[in-house]
This record gives structure tokens, sequence and C-alpha cells, in this order.
């Protein structure tokens, strides 16, 4: 645990907690707070967002976050001056119910651990979609007898695509609990970014999905684009079930909804009932909508059940740019060198930053890209330019157990 700067105002302290803490330090930063990261990487620009960072790790080269080591990091910052609270992000889902109340720990500011098992929970949430008439893919929780190619298997507490296999790749590994199989469905994978409060939800924006394959994972998260222009009855029709949604499981808050588009048909795959890494898209492509950040807003929700002002939602509608963020794995192994680092410090176009002297194993992530410009084309274009930038500078920045890496082409 690093040791909290000297403060240069009295604003309350929250910490933010998940896989990466960083986009959730920086919207923070913007509303005011002072921040207590609490992450597996340190990165620099989390760091430098933050006033207190705290390894939360599992140690051994795994990307997972520790139980015991969260619990006493959040005992630890509870203590800290006008704490508010925390807050979870990406890689908490498997231990959300048990920290959330838990005697000791600071508040959660976010959904209650009932109204994230309603959306989370396989068997609960299908059989509530079913009842409120919203369209998914077919889903069983045995395993399919026949045409196992058209099924995946899904972990209802994963994320970030790492919880999701071809049925075959399943094996003879039993079905764990919060297991289940789902067709695979046709059309655009896509997100709706939205605030839970007075039992309805207020849609932020949409965004394209973006994937990549690692290994027997062929739906890893890498990425997205937005905010993106979806027909005006599908945004009714998801506006519509997220409403219903959020009346029924008492929602609040940023969450997000994953969705797939055919033409104007729809199927919803699951709710991420935590605040999302999309939400960059909408504090880049709109920052006048959000000044202070979206995370104001999550907290705006979480703690006194209020919505965004009209005057952002109007905005948010008419956007002054698109962006893009996307993720950069290592296509080979390296240790991060201090040019490598300082360069990527310097770009404006990368986040998360890794410090100097990380190893980074193939296929594990260095950092994240993030563009805007004027048009989705544009981006696309930016986006795929940065990447072939960054690819180059690790194969050149002097890495101090690589004499040269194999070609990256």
């Amino acid at each position: 645990m690093t040791t909290p700067r000297q403060p240069l105002a009295q604003a309350p302290f929250v910490a933010v907690a998940g896989l990466s803490a960083r986009l959730l330090a920086q919207s923070a930063t913007r509303a005011g707070l002072r921040v207590a990261a609490l992450d597996l990487f340190g990165d620099r620009d989390t760091r430098a967002a933050a006033e207190v960072w705290c390894d939360i790790g599992g140690g051994g080269g795994a990307l997972t976050i520790d139980r015991e080591r969260l619990r006493h990091a959040l005992e630890r910052v509870a203590r800290l001056p006008r704490f508010l609270g925390w807050i979870g992000g990406s890689g908490l889902e498997p231990l959300i119910a048990q920290l959330c109340g838990a005697p000791g720990l600071p508040r959660f500011i976010g959904n209650t651990a009932e109204a994230s098992a309603a959306v989370r929970e396989p068997r609960r949430f299908f059989a509530l979609l079913d009842e409120l008439h919203i369209p998914h893919p077919a889903v069983a929780f045995a395993p399919p007898a026949t045409a196992q190619a058209g099924w995946l298997f899904k972990l209802a507490d994963g994320c970030g695509g790492t919880h999701i296999k071809p049925l075959a790749a399943l094996g003879a590994q039993s079905v764990p609990a919060q297991g289940y199989f789902q067709r695979i469905g046709r059309g655009r994978s896509l997100s709706a970014l939205f605030i839970g409060a007075q039992g309805r939800a207020q849609l932020i924006g949409f965004a394209e999905q973006l994937t990549c394959a690692l290994g027997e994972l062929a739906f890893v998260h890498a990425g997205s684009i937005g905010p993106i222009d979806v027909p005006p009855q599908v945004a009714a029709r998801v506006q519509s079930a997220l409403d219903a949604l959020c009346a029924r499981t008492g929602l609040i808050g940023l969450n997000s909804c994953d969705f797939l588009l055919d033409g104007d048909a729809l199927e919803l795959l699951e709710i991420n009932a935590r605040p999302s890494s999309t939400m960059a898209l909408y504090e880049t492509a709109s920052p006048d909508a959000w000044p202070h950040g979206l995370l104001q807003c999550h907290l705006d929700a979480c703690r006194f059940d209020r919505l965004p002002s009209n005057r952002s939602a109007a905005l948010a509608r008419e956007p002054r740019w698109r962006a893009g963020q996307r993720v950069l794995f290592a296509p080979a192994p390296f240790t991060v060198s201090a040019k490598f680092s300082d360069a990527c410090l310097r770009d404006r176009q990368c986040r998360d930053v890794p410090m100097p002297g990380t190893r980074v194993e193939a296929g594990q992530p260095v950092c994240t890209l993030l563009v805007r410009a004027a048009s989705v084309d544009a981006v696309r274009r930016t986006l795929d330019a940065q990447r072939a930038l960054v690819l180059q500078r690790i194969e050149t920045c002097d890495e101090p157990d690589h004499a040269r890496l194999p070609s990256l082409a």
C-alpha cells in the first residue's frame, strides 16, 4: 500500500476496485474526489489519478483478484478522511455477494447483492427475461445433446469474455453452479450503457463491442467503439427492456447491457451490474455532457436516487465525436523498459501504462488505446494506426531481457 500524498483539498475519498481501476479513478478525479485505487496492475496513470494505491492481485502471474487482499485493503482505506465508500469494476463478479454489507467493510456504492443476483444468476435472469417478454438466445442448464457446434458455455460470474468457451472445449468438466449453455446468436455484438434510479433506466448510449481470439477463448473483450447510432425503434425497445428490468430488480447506478442486433431484431445476452469500461467512450465523445465524469452520475444515483440532468442527456444524444478503445495484448512475452513506459505515458492515446520492470506474458494486456475522431470509420483507422505504432514501440524500445522480439507482423 502506498502512502497518501499531501492532500491539495479536503474533498472526500472514494475507493475504486477491479482488475484495473484506472478508468474509475480518472472519472472520480473529474468529480473532484480523492481516490484510493485497488487493482492488479498499479499502472502509471492509475497511480497518477489516485492518492492511494493497493495491490489486490492473487500473485503467481494469474490475473485474478485475491479476496483476502481486497478485504484487507478495504478495511485500511475505510480509515481515510471523509471516506464515502467503494465502487467495484470488472473482475469482482464472483466476490460481490460476499463483500456487499460484510461486517467491518465500508459501504459499497452500487447495486445490492440481491439486485446483482437477479441479473447475474442465470436461472433467475433468463426466467425474468421470459416473464417480461424480452428476447434472448436459447439457454440450457445441462449440456445440449445435439448440435454442439451451435452452443457456448458461459460462467455467469465471469467477465471480459474469458468466461465464454465453445461447448466442445468443456470436455468432461462438470458444470459449475454459475455455468450455463447458450445458443450462438446472430447479429452485431453491441452494448448499452445506462444509469438506473427511481425504478427506471436512463440510456447513455450504444457501443459496438470488439472481441478477439486468445487460445481457446474466441470472445475475449478487446475494446469498444461508440457512441454508435441504432434505429429509433431499436433504441425504444432497449429502453423499454431496461426500464422493466430496473423496475423489477432495483438496479441502480451505472450498468451495461450486452445484446445482439440482427437487422431490427435484438436478443439480450447479459447485464453487467457495475460501471462498464464503455463509460470512457461517452466521456471522450461528449465531454460537455459529462463535465464531472460519469462516475459522479453513478454516485448521485446510488446515494440520492438521482438521474442525470436533462441537459446532459440532450448533449449526449448529439456527440461531438466518436471514440474507440482497444486493449493491446502482448504478441510475445517481454519486460517493460523505462523507455517503452515513458513513450506510452507521453502518448495521449495510450492508457493503462505499465510501470518499468513489469513482466507481460504473451496474451496479457499491455495497455489500452483510446482515440476519438469525427466518425466511426475514422475511429477504426486511428485505432489500427495506434496499434501498429505501439507494437513497433515494443520491438524497438530496448527491453532489458530481449535483444530483439520475434516479428510482430
